[in-house]
């Protein structure tokens, strides 16, 4: 934290400062805010805060946690709000509504309420992340190979099986969803260096592996497995061929978002409640989507009500402290006892249920209903003692972050290992933001996974110490 300059840090959080004094204008309130983490995202990426890293040109080190990491968890929880603000505005299928409706002001009060505190949430996890940004990193090791690739596409190859393995095993199955995340940013990684190195057979069996996740992506029946695969393919390739990734990645990530939502309600429908075979479920639902002439009320329900998880949001805000009281410390407890693996606690509360139950208890959902309504990392953090909180708990989010990709930099022998395979491969969990017992749970095993993987690469020779 050498040489941080406390006071510039203070622009981050004018947007919200401002909005906080006009809330009682529910339109403007809300829109200063929104428009504020766009704000946020130009003051902090263009170095005005703080000078980006120098030790590498910027559009190499994109998977740092300043640029994807932010912009991926920063963008969807602070900016995909708008659609729900224009339906409680009366907009639909983004028609303006007739002269006649009425706006329901205290919907419109909760609804700039959370985008404040999205807005105080986003200059918190970006204070996070620029005060504990120190690079170059000074390194401990550097990495052995004189041909990456074929280094990458190795580990792809045998952390495929491991992680497949590890899914079989009671108690080790959250290893699973880790190795095989490492494996997905490896072959990606890989087929990223094999394609301008003209390597055929490294092309190939980058490519076999990239289609092998990506077709386990489209079956899944959730959309972020398909565009995150999209996106952190664009992402590698753009340092060698910036115009091409500009001209067919933005198109296709903007037409997975407005075809994905009815293609996933298809494909839950026929492979979830009908129990369909899931490559049937998945070409019928591919057939419908792309011939369906006019799906517009199923996007705008999807960009409304799924693509923003305010009006859940806006339940919790409305419940606490109303109704519930603030949880303080509770929810950091359960935490603790997610963390403990169950066979060394056989009766270890289950965390799924101990996470829906304030999920019930707000009203968000209704016990017994088919739904998984897990809050989000700010929802929490508010739930657990109000803006106070949500500042404490998003500067903790980012400055976790950027220490972490710090350290596996330093473990790692540089950006290359440390940040986009190891960061990228084993903490994506900060793309996310989920609830504290998961979120915390992950980043704990997933900081023991780095630390077994460095004691695993120093052995055989991949890592060396610097002399």
């Amino acid at each position: 934290m050498r040489n941080v300059s406390f006071e510039k840090y203070v622009v981050l959080y004018l947007p919200w400062f401002i909005a906080w004094l006009l809330k009682d204008n529910s339109q403007t309130s809300y829109f200063i805010a929104w428009i504020g983490s766009f704000f946020i995202f130009y003051v902090s990426l263009s170095g005005k805060i703080k000078p980006l890293p120098a030790d590498m040109p910027l559009t190499t080190q994109l998977m740092r946690p300043i640029f994807l990491a932010q912009v991926i968890f920063a963008g969807y929880m602070c900016c995909s709000s708008i659609f729900y603000y224009c339906s409680v505005l009366g907009y639909e299928d983004f028609h303006a509504p007739n002269e006649y409706y009425l706006v329901d002001n205290a919907k419109l009060m909760l609804t700039a309420q959370c985008q404040r505190y999205y807005c105080l949430g986003h200059a918190a996890f970006a204070t996070g992340l620029l005060v504990f940004m120190q690079y170059p990193v000074q390194q401990k090791y550097y990495f052995d190979r004189s041909d990456p690739a074929n280094f990458l596409l190795l580990t792809a190859i045998s952390t495929l099986p491991v992680a497949l393995l590890f899914n079989y095993i009671p108690g080790l199955s959250q290893f699973y969803y880790q190795l095989n995340s490492l494996s997905f940013i490896a072959g990606t990684l890989a087929l990223a260096f094999a394609i301008p190195q003209q390597k055929l057979w490294n092309t190939l069996m980058c490519a076999t592996l990239y289609a092998f996740n990506f077709y386990h992506a489209f079956v899944s029946g959730f959309k972020e497995p398909i565009i995150i695969s999209v996106l952190v393919l664009g992402v590698f390739l753009y340092p060698t061929y910036k115009r091409v990734v500009i001209i067919t990645f933005l198109p296709l990530l903007l037409t997975l978002f407005m075809l994905l939502p009815a293609y996933n309600r298809a494909f839950r429908q026929m492979a979830w409640t009908e129990e369909i075979n899931v490559d049937d479920a998945s070409k019928s639902a591919l057939d419908a989507t792309l011939n369906s002439q006019n799906d517009d009320d199923g996007n705008w329900t999807f960009f409304t009500y799924r693509l923003s998880e305010i009006e859940m949001f806006t339940k919790y805000v409305r419940s606490t402290p109303t109704k519930i009281d603030f949880y303080g410390t509770q929810l950091l407890r359960q935490s603790a006892q997610a963390i403990v693996p169950r066979v060394m606690w056989p009766a270890k509360p289950v965390t799924e249920n101990l996470v829906m139950q304030r999920v019930y208890d707000a009203g968000v959902v209704y016990k017994g209903s088919n739904v998984s309504a897990k809050p989000a990392f700010i929802a929490d953090a508010y739930l657990s003692g109000g803006g106070i909180a949500v500042f404490i708990a998003l500067f903790l989010y980012g400055a976790t972050a950027q220490l972490i990709a710090l350290k596996a930099e330093k473990l790692f022998g540089g950006y290359l290992l440390g940040t986009a395979l190891i960061f990228s491969g084993l903490f994506q969990v900060f793309w996310r933001g989920l609830s504290f017992e998961f979120l915390i749970n992950s980043v704990f095993w997933s900081y023991i996974t780095m630390l077994l993987l460095f004691k695993l690469f120093t052995t055989i020779g991949v890592l060396r110490r610097v002399e």
